[in-house]
């Protein structure tokens, strides 16, 4: 049975009690408790102390304009004055129609599957794949290609196409693991070998690949230009476009999961628009998985978008012949409200110009952590800022997390890769902050020698 919660106790207590957390040692939580958050103010969080947390990492990259945004809340207070939610089998809304609507047409993939979170999203376009080709006459096709240190999330499914040690080995006896080739990273680079070089022998592995085994492959899944949990790993589009022009020439899906690198984070409204095909014109994916940004980090929703081809597919009168999944909370109207006032912003606020400039702000501003002696490697594109600090202590990241809590900055390194994935709405001050926070508490740990506990988190963000 379980214990009574004690009301008198503080937040953070109650939460190590009752709350199981996400991707934590919970035993970690005796010595390091969760900081209790009861308010959030544009890019700011608000503890139960009233002190003020800079949210650098956009709350595991999902906020894009703050939070309490109030067009996002206007739009949600809206629709629930009207409806909140019903199924989609047999039934439709406007909000689910009108946001399929508007994805379609900036993506030029026309049909929308919804779910609520990433991992469903990829669970979706791996079956949706692997069955249009068994409708289409190729039941053979029903094996994936991931890239190495590539994530997609931690149902089984996704976790098959994962390539993170800690998630495969814990659970591998669930998995039919899928092919893992060659991360065009140029950080996986032999001494000596440029990028250009490591790109096209990453190119030459994956038409190698396939060459030998496109008739058992349904599809290439990856991050489009950059891979989040492998420290923010960030490539050339010329992959992409080589990668595009394989899996055509092959017969192979390509699924661009830009559930954390759409909706602006790289510069463009989607990462894989900055890889041009033969044409000279960005390529098209046959799905792309969306969630995170895509309600401005304020409801769960996800969606897959695919092409007419693979919609055809499944057009038959037979049941077994349709796509066979489905989802409670599948297009919720509260959701989808979300994401539209998400796309009314872009549409309306020129946000990709503006990230720009601050993007030039923060990248000027950060010169100094840049240049830290400790830094082996500095990346940058778009909205996403990354740094590899030259350490081999394997509590670096659970340090620095701790001590920048207590500097006023919510910054989760993985491993040994410091980044700032902020929200787009920083101020001048707000950005001063964040760089000067960061030096300080880089400062604190590396002249820290003693090894802490290992503590929660420290894998991911």
């Amino acid at each position: 049975m379980a214990t009574p919660p004690v009301l008198t106790a503080s937040l953070a207590e109650r939460s190590r009690r009752a709350v199981w957390h996400p991707c934590t040692q919970m035993k970690a939580l005796d010595d390091f408790p969760p900081r209790a958050i009861v308010r959030g103010e544009g890019p700011w969080l608000i503890d139960e102390q009233g002190h003020r947390i800079l949210d650098a990492v956009s709350s595991w990259w999902v906020n894009l304009f703050g939070h309490g945004f109030a067009p996002i809340t206007e739009a949600i207070t809206d629709q629930l004055g009207k409806l909140d939610h019903t199924m989609l089998a047999g039934l439709t809304h406007e909000p689910v129609v009108a946001l399929s609507e508007r994805l379609g047409a900036l993506t030029g993939l026309g049909h929308a599957f919804y779910a609520s979170d990433g991992a469903s999203a990829t669970e979706i376009a791996l079956k949706m794949s692997a069955h249009s080709w068994r409708n289409r006459g190729l039941p053979g096709k029903h094996r994936f290609i991931g890239l190495q240190g590539g994530y997609h999330g931690e149902t089984a499914g996704a976790l098959s196409v994962t390539d993170i040690p800690l998630f495969r080995e814990a659970y591998a006896p669930l998995l039919r693991l899928s092919a893992t080739l060659p991360s065009p990273d140029p950080r996986h680079a032999l001494e000596g070998v440029n990028l250009e070089q490591h790109t096209a022998a990453c190119v030459q592995a994956l038409a190698e690949h396939l060459a030998e085994h496109h008739a058992s492959t349904a599809a290439l899944i990856l991050e489009p230009l950059v891979q989040g949990a492998a420290g923010m790993g960030m490539y050339s589009p010329s992959y992409l476009s080589a990668a595009r022009a394989l899996c055509d020439q092959h017969q192979v899906h390509l699924i661009c999961d830009e559930i954390a690198v759409g909706f602006g984070r790289t510069g463009t409204m989607f990462a894989h628009q900055q890889a041009l095909g033969a044409d000279g014109q960005p390529i098209r994916p046959d799905f792309i998985c969306l969630s995170k940004g895509l309600t401005g980090g304020v409801l769960p929703l996800s969606a897959v978008l695919t092409t007419d081809e693979v919609y055809a597919a499944f057009w038959d009168d037979r049941t077994a012949h349709g796509f066979l999944h489905s989802h409670s909370y599948t297009g919720n109207a509260l959701a989808c409200r979300a994401a539209l006032a998400v796309l009314d912003t872009f549409e309306n606020d020129d946000v990709l110009v503006r990230n720009r400039t601050a993007a030039l702000r923060l990248s000027t501003l950060a010169e100094p952590l840049t240049r830290h002696p400790r830094v082996k490697a500095h990346r940058h594109l778009g909205m996403i800022w990354a740094w590899d600090i030259d350490t081999t202590d394997p509590t670096f990241a659970a340090r620095f997390h701790r001590v920048a809590l207590d500097a006023g900055l919510l910054l989760r390194p993985i491993g040994n890769s410091l980044y700032f994935m902020p929200p787009y709405v920083l101020s001048e001050a707000d950005m001063q902050h964040l760089v000067e926070g960061t030096l300080r508490t880089l400062e604190q740990v590396l002249a820290c020698d003693a090894v802490w506990p290992s503590g929660p988190g420290e894998r991911l963000a």
